[in-house]
């Protein structure tokens, strides 16, 4: 028996849609029905994704959105519900990282990191997850289908990696995060969770896999790979439906066995 998941209905916010994750988890939730709102600082890729997505017969909006900034993060919620109706999913996926050994790094290093991965994040997911709460405590909550927010983390939050111990250290605190919002939001039917990514192949990477240091790199992983953004497919579609009413505070790994 052929098992679907439908997410006609649903309106999705996908912060870092410009490329890379966000472009992939965008089109994947397009293509399961939902109504999609791409949101990053660069506006130009933004309206390529959805001139792509519209010509495939979905409906995509964009929403230029800084999470470094709390106005921009508020404004860019604000418009996305005034233009498209209220947030039940949201895709908290905007993330960058520095390389260089713990010795080396300087403060401004540490926040650029923890500006976008960890602030950046909270407050994004604060702004959507109020929202949520007022649906689901105002006059209408009976009707209120439960919302969704899935924050990307990383194996690194899970198990530290070699020269990117701030971003390893920023990620953890997603992933706690993740949990503390799961708890206190999960009476009121917002599930919150995390996904935690292997090394995955997207378009900042890619040239490193070619590289003596990538080749090195995929010698070590337990089947001798990466990843693709398809890869995710699955996970960001199941936690993003009703199906996954149950599924709450979890931290789900997607590294190809990685961080066992």
């Amino acid at each position: 028996m052929a098992y679907t998941i439908d997410l006609s209905g649903r309106v999705a916010l996908i912060t870092g849609a410009s490329g890379g994750l966000g472009a992939q988890f965008a089109s994947t939730l397009a293509h399961a029905g939902a109504t999609v709102v791409l949101a990053s600082r660069r506006l130009d890729r933004l309206k390529d994704l959805r001139a792509k997505l519209e010509s495939e017969g979905f409906e995509a909006h964009v929403v230029q959105l800084d999470v470094t900034s709390i106005s921009s993060i508020s404004k860019a919620i604000e418009h996305t519900e005034a233009e498209v109706g209220p947030i039940d999913i949201l895709i908290n996926n905007s993330g960058v990282s520095t390389t260089q050994k713990i010795q080396d790094a300087k403060e401004v290093d540490f926040d650029f990191v923890f500006g976008t991965n960890v602030k950046g994040a909270f407050f994004v997911a604060q702004e959507v997850g109020k929202r949520m709460l007022g649906r689901a405590m105002g006059v209408e909550k009976e009707s209120f289908p439960g919302a969704r927010i899935i924050n990307i983390a990383s194996v690194a939050g899970l198990r530290v990696l070699p020269q990117i111990g701030i971003y390893a250290m920023s990620k953890a605190a997603v992933i706690q995060m993740t949990k503390a919002m799961a708890l206190e939001w999960g009476r009121f039917g917002i599930n919150v969770n995390a996904i935690c990514p292997g090394y995955i192949d997207t378009e900042i990477n890619h040239h490193h896999w070619s590289t003596d240091k990538g080749q090195k790199l995929i010698q070590m992983l337990p089947r001798k790979r990466v990843g693709t953004p398809a890869d995710l497919d699955a996970l960001i579609v199941l936690l993003s439906s009703e199906q996954s009413h149950f599924v709450n505070g979890a931290v789900i790994t997607a590294d190809d066995g990685f961080a066992l």
